[in-house]
């Protein structure tokens, strides 16, 4: 079930660290959200998603309930888990969460976003965790950096914290009009390594993986994972967004990426 690896974001040493970036296959959904769609706010069937997750969760030898969603908002808020979150439209609003206590599965839930996740050491060795859902707003307006501020609130030392930047829209099949860098450039005028000429007139081609890599190095997170995996490109193993668009479907499913600290 889980589509990918972060070779170098976990070693031996991390054997309380448990993680997964899961795709699309495995699940029990039908149709457009064939067939691991973990996304509530879709239009699928609650029971399917619960059940696609309660699947995710055994992969992780946790429980459906344990797996901590936010209410995504494409927003830079980081929210702080000591508890399970609730389901539906009572879940907190945002779009990084972080945690140091075992036994919370953080999830963030995606189809071309960047899914991102963060583990550190406070000083005593024991872990803190983080995940972020970094589609381009939201790293734009510092979901990254929020991240890691609530990681060290947690105690976690800077220079222990590692990230992996999972399956999310490649460079290569970005393509967004010429004026969408304006922000990034105004932010920071560097961003415009990330944008290159696109085949088609008044177009440009975006690399978001790359840009998340650089937001993070510039946090000072010297260890980031990129995983390399485009979901407009992988239709078998990735649910994306942008490709349902390019097809006018009606709706698309969301995977999932998680991290938890073993009990």
């Amino acid at each position: 079930m889980r589509i990918v690896t972060a070779d170098r974001f976990v070693s031996e040493k991390d054997d309380d660290i448990d993680y997964g970036f899961f795709g699309r296959r495995g699940g029990v959904s039908e149709g457009l959200f064939s067939s691991l769609n973990c996304g509530p706010g879709s239009g699928d069937s609650l029971d399917a998603v619960f059940e696609n997750r309660a699947r995710v969760a055994n992969d992780l030898n946790s429980l459906e309930k344990d797996i901590v969603t936010p209410w995504q908002t494409h927003s830079n808020i980081c929210l702080e888990a000591q508890d399970i979150f609730p389901n539906g439209q009572d879940r907190p609003k945002g779009d990084g969460v972080v945690t140091d206590r075992p036994g919370l599965a953080l999830g963030v839930l995606t189809a071309d976003c960047g899914p991102v996740l963060f583990v550190g050491r406070k000083a005593d060795r024991s872990p803190v965790i983080g995940v972020a859902h970094a589609g381009w707003g939201g790293a734009l307006k510092g979901v990254l950096e929020s991240t890691i501020e609530g990681m060290m609130k947690l105690g976690a030392i800077p220079a222990t914290i590692r990230a992996a930047v999972g399956p999310c829209i490649g460079p290569k099949s970005y393509e967004v009009s010429e004026g969408f860098e304006a922000p990034f450039l105004t932010e920071d005028p560097s961003a415009e390594h990330f944008f290159k000429s696109a085949a088609k007139d008044g177009h440009l081609m975006f690399d978001l993986p790359g840009y998340i890599a650089a937001r993070l190095a510039r946090a000072g997170i010297k260890d980031v994972t990129i995983t390399g995996h485009d979901t407009y490109v992988d239709e078998q193993g990735c649910f994306s967004y942008r490709r349902a668009c390019h097809r006018s479907e009606e709706d698309y499913g969301r995977q999932i990426s998680t991290i938890i600290i073993r009990k």
